[in-house]
């Protein structure tokens, strides 16, 4: 299996210029198709590193972690939500959706570091009464109170993979469109309009700017922590 991608096919959610070079690096891993290797973020986007050599030679001394962890591999994907921090550099990163769809970088306060949000996707009761919980990122959370339902967000602690928030998708909620034509749009969930059928629920929400509406499965719970710039 080639470990190539062409830059024309990559998914719109990468940040890459698809015209400079025919190959780029071909993501494994979590967040599926759309996480974006490592190596393009710290290259393409940060400007912390001139090559894949440079990339691996960071991600070997501990100079970068994902999650509070490090990480073996320079293609590691990096998708939604995900936390990247700098210690030597003391900066922080949540990933968060830029407009158009594209994965940006919102800088965060170092306390804002500790925990990751998870999209529910999917939820399943397993043996000794507990709950698994299917996230967006294609993880898997162990709980153990049967609260969360699908379309919830949860902050993960990064060290003791915990539950340390719970926000309830539920109309009056503070949400962000994640793809589609309103990506890194945020505003209040004011409707959710339930279709018949196999079609897609789709929801409206209401901005600063005025309302947008857009499929139910494109916009993810978050509360004001999560914006960048209001965390201090």
């Amino acid at each position: 299996m080639t470990n190539h991608q062409k830059r024309l096919s990559v998914p719109k959610s990468w940040p890459v210029e698809r015209k400079t070079a025919k190959f780029t690096v071909k993501a494994q891993g979590p967040h599926g198709s759309d996480g974006v290797p490592l190596v393009i973020v710290l290259r393409d986007v940060l400007g912390y590193v001139d090559s894949t050599k440079e990339a691996k030679y960071a991600v070997n001394t501990d100079g970068v972690l994902v999650n509070g962890e490090s990480v073996a591999d320079a293609r590691r994907p990096i998708g939604m939500f995900d936390i990247l921090s700098f210690p030597e550099r003391d900066e922080y990163y949540r990933v968060f959706p830029d407009e158009g769809g594209r994965l940006g970088l919102t800088p965060i306060a170092e306390g804002d570091a500790d925990g990751r949000l998870g999209k529910v996707v999917d939820k399943t009761a397993v043996s000794g009464g507990r709950y698994q919980l299917n996230l967006h990122d294609g993880s898997n959370l162990l709980v153990e109170a049967d609260q969360y339902s699908p379309g919830d967000s949860v902050v993960i602690g990064n060290e003791d993979k915990e539950v340390l928030a719970h926000f309830e998708y539920e109309e009056g909620a503070l949400v962000t469109a994640v793809d589609g034509q309103h990506a890194g749009e945020i505003g209040e969930l004011e409707a959710i309009e339930v279709t018949p059928g196999s079609s897609p629920n789709t929801v409206r929400v209401e901005t600063d700017d005025g309302a947008f509406e857009t499929v139910e499965e494109y916009v993810v719970v978050i509360d004001e922590n999560f914006i960048g710039g209001e965390t201090e």
